[in-house]
C-alpha cells in the first residue's frame, strides 16, 4: 500500500472511532494554522539548508555536513513517536531505504523529543536510518518549520496522555510541520516539502524522483 493510502485509511479509522467531535476540531485547527503559519519562511527549493549537528538516540553526534560528504541527504521533519501519522510515514521511508541507499542518499529524521523517545521510534518501527533529537527545536525553527500548539490542542494531548513537556523536555508546546527536504552535497535544497496539515506526508517516490535527478545520467545513457 502507498504511503498516501495508508495515511487515508488510518486518517478515516480516526475519524469513525474518535471520540465526539475530536476528528472536527483537529481540522479546525489545521485550518486555523494554514491561515497564519507563515510558510514563505520556510527553506525553499535552490536555498542553502542550515547545517547542524544533533545526537542519535545512542547520544552520538551526527552532522549534516558530515554527511553531505558521501552523498545526498533526506531530511524529514516529524512530530515524534506519539504521532501516528509519523509512524506510518517512517515505516513507508524505511521500506524505501535501499532505493534511497542505492541513489547515493541517506535519511535523517529529526523530532523535538528527548533522545530515549527517539529509541522508542527506532525500535518501534525498525529503522535503519538517523533520527535524531532537536530538543527545543533549533534545528526546526532554522528550516523555518515551528508552530506552537494552540491550547485546545494542548489539553487535547493531555487527556491522550501526549502531554509534550514530558516528551520534549521543555514547556514550549512547540512542533515542527511535517517536512521533508532532499539536500544535495553543496547543501543546495533540491526538493521542499511542508504542509501544515499533519495528516499528509511526502510520498517516497518523489524522493527517489529527486535522487535520480541529482544522480544524473547512468552509464551508457548520457
Amino acid at each position: 500500500m502507498r504511503l498516501e493510502e495508508e495515511l487515508a485509511a488510518f486518517r478515516a479509522e480516526f475519524e469513525r472511532t474518535a471520540p465526539s467531535g475530536r476528528a472536527a476540531l483537529y481540522s479546525a485547527k489545521i485550518e486555523e494554522l494554514r491561515e497564519r503559519f507563515p510558510l514563505k519562511d520556510a527553506i525553499a527549493v535552490g536555498d542553502k539548508a542550515p547545517d547542524f549537528t544533533l545526537p542519535d538516540w545512542r547520544g552520538r553526534q551526527v552532522s549534516l555536513a558530515t554527511l553531505l560528504r558521501s552523498g545526498p541527504a533526506v531530511v524529514t521533519f516529524y512530530r515524534g513517536g506519539w504521532c501516528p501519522y509519523c509512524n506510518i510515514q517512517l515505516r513507508a521511508y524505511q521500506r524505501a531505504l535501499p532505493e534511497i541507499a542505492a541513489l547515493g542518499g541517506q535519511i535523517i529524521a529529526i523530532s523535538p523529543q528527548l533522545p530515549d523517545r527517539s529509541l522508542s521510534v527506532v525500535e518501534k518501527n525498525a529503522l535503519e536510518f538517523d533520527v535524531l533529537s532537536d530538543v527545543g527545536n533549533v534545528v526546526g525553527r532554522s528550516f523555518g518549520v515551528v508552530y506552537v500548539l494552540p491550547e485546545e490542542l494542548r489539553a487535547a494531548m493531555r487527556l491522550n496522555d501526549k502531554a509534550l513537556p514530558g516528551i520534549n523536555g521543555d514547556e514550549s508546546w512547540e512542533l515542527p510541520l511535517p517536512a521533508t527536504f532532499v539536500v544535495a552535497q553543496d547543501r543546495s535544497v533540491a526538493l521542499a516539502y511542508v504542509d501544515v496539515d499533519y495528516r499528509r506526508r511526502l510520498a517516497s517516490e518523489d524522493i527517489v524522483t529527486t535522487l535520480r535527478l541529482l544522480a544524473g545520467p547512468t552509464d551508457g545513457h548520457a
